[in-house]
């Protein structure tokens, strides 16, 4: 809604606009618009009904999130049997609650559209002009409204079930809803920050001692899946772009094909093969060397992640970098040739920076990805090895696995959706500074 418009329509609509501050499509309605006003009005009677009959229902009780848990009332003096008593759902409740804002937003921005409507028609008769009819304005959604028609059923989708779900999970964030509080046997009630609290304080419970630990691996994991499979994806890259080099068509095919094959197959697969028990082991041990536990002890297990996940990560930066190296003058390698430089420098001085600064948001997604990279954890080790210094969690696990099992198997909703949200004020700090740092931001039309 234009702001401005919407003034003008307080300030020099006539009586018909200023009803329509109280009755939807009144201003449609009296000018001959009948459809247009007969449909907001409809949005507006059917809004009343919702909020009367399901919303306020819910909504009354959300500074509370329900008194009422399910048990059994007094014994029936006639049957001899204790009624049960039908408790509240503190989570119905505030999904509910949450809903019910949502719509009335939706139709709080429908009634703004509803007066500038009425303002408009107002306008064109004003200046001899018919107010569109409802035809006009179908017409008018797939030309020059076009835009609004594409972008918003998308809009209305991502609100519906992205926005919704991040609010309903951030109010969560303030509650103490965990095993302990299920509804509708036992209810959940607002704590405020307690559980933020217990994941930066310690409190004997281990939250803060876990989080700050599996952050730092986390962080390393990330930094090490990503540029490693960097940096070795461009020499790979350049090994098979290299003049002289025959058959680079089967080269890259055979590089191709841990990315056909599912990534989680091949986790589960070779978490079996790196199993104590596993192909590696028996075969270490029948050349009589030791067992190694690969999957079972911290440092082994870590490196192994890391050097698993380079097997999936290789082939994908390979192909993305293949045309971008082609794309680099040669006559820089050539002057950097004649001045002595050789190939190591010219990686260095040339290759690299030029890579970095085209391919700096595919580095910036990747990095964001693995902080978020679920499957190369949760199949190859599901957080082993497991340890008694962390609440709920093991020395492999991610933050986003931690969470995983702090909502699956141990119902401590309140402390995943607080980590679900530092995670991504961490992924959005870190995303922004680093792409605002880097010359793609700062030299954005250099390598166009």
């Amino acid at each position: 809604m234009n702001e401005i418009k919407l003034m003008d329509a307080v300030k020099k609509g006539d009586w018909r606009v200023k009803a329509s501050f109280l009755i939807s499509g009144f201003g449609n309605i009296t000018r001959g618009q009948f459809i247009k006003g007969l449909l907001l009005l409809a949005i507006q009677v059917l809004f009343w009904v919702f909020f009367f009959k399901f919303g306020w229902v819910y909504l009354q009780d959300i500074g509370t999130l329900g008194t009422q848990e399910m048990g059994f009332g007094e014994v029936d003096p006639v049957t001899g049997i204790r009624e049960r008593v039908l408790g509240q759902n503190s989570m119905l409740i505030l999904l509910y609650s949450v809903v019910t804002v949502f719509v009335a937003v939706a139709c709080f921005a429908t009634h703004l559209v509803n007066i500038k409507s009425a303002y408009t028609a107002q306008v064109a008769v004003e200046s001899g002009k018919k107010p569109s009819n409802f035809i006009d304005d179908l017409k008018a959604m797939f030309d020059k409204n076009l835009h609004i028609t594409f972008i918003g059923l998308p809009a209305v989708g991502v609100i519906a079930f992205t926005v919704l779900p991040i609010v309903f999970m951030v109010c969560i964030a303030f509650t103490n809803f965990d095993a302990s509080h299920q509804p509708p046997g036992h209810l959940f009630t607002w704590t405020g920050l307690d559980t933020f609290k217990s994941v930066f304080v310690d409190d004997g419970t281990k939250k803060s001692q876990s989080f700050f630990g599996i952050l730092g691996w986390t962080l390393i994991w990330a930094v090490c899946a990503t540029f490693i499979n960097y940096i070795l994806g461009i020499i790979v890259s350049l090994l098979i772009n290299k003049k002289g080099i025959k058959c680079k068509g089967l080269f890259r095919t055979c590089l191709v094909i841990p990315i056909a094959v599912p990534a989680f197959v091949t986790l589960m697969f070779m978490s079996k093969v790196l199993g104590d028990q596993g192909p590696a082991n028996v075969l270490l041990e029948s050349l009589g060397l030791p067992a190694v536990k690969f999957l079972t002890t911290v440092t082994p297990a870590r490196i192994t992640v890391i050097i698993v996940n380079l097997w999936i990560g290789i082939p994908y930066t390979m192909l993305i970098t293949s045309g971008i190296l082609m794309n680099i003058p040669a006559d820089l390698y050539e002057a950097a040739s004649i001045d002595g430089a050789g190939p190591v420098k010219q990686f260095t001085a040339i290759t690299l920076p030029y890579m970095l600064a085209v391919t700096t948001p595919y580095l910036i997604t990747q990095f964001i990805g693995n902080i978020n990279n679920f499957n190369a954890i949760f199949f190859l080790t599901a957080g082993a090895p497991l340890t008694l210094d962390y609440y709920q969690a093991g020395k492999t696990d991610l933050l986003v696995t931690w969470l995983y099992k702090l909502t699956v198997s141990f119902q401590d909703y309140n402390l995943a959706s607080v980590i679900g949200i530092l995670v991504f004020i961490i992924c959005g700090a870190l995303s922004l500074a680093t792409f605002n740092i880097t010359s793609s931001a700062q030299k954005e039309e250099t390598f166009g």
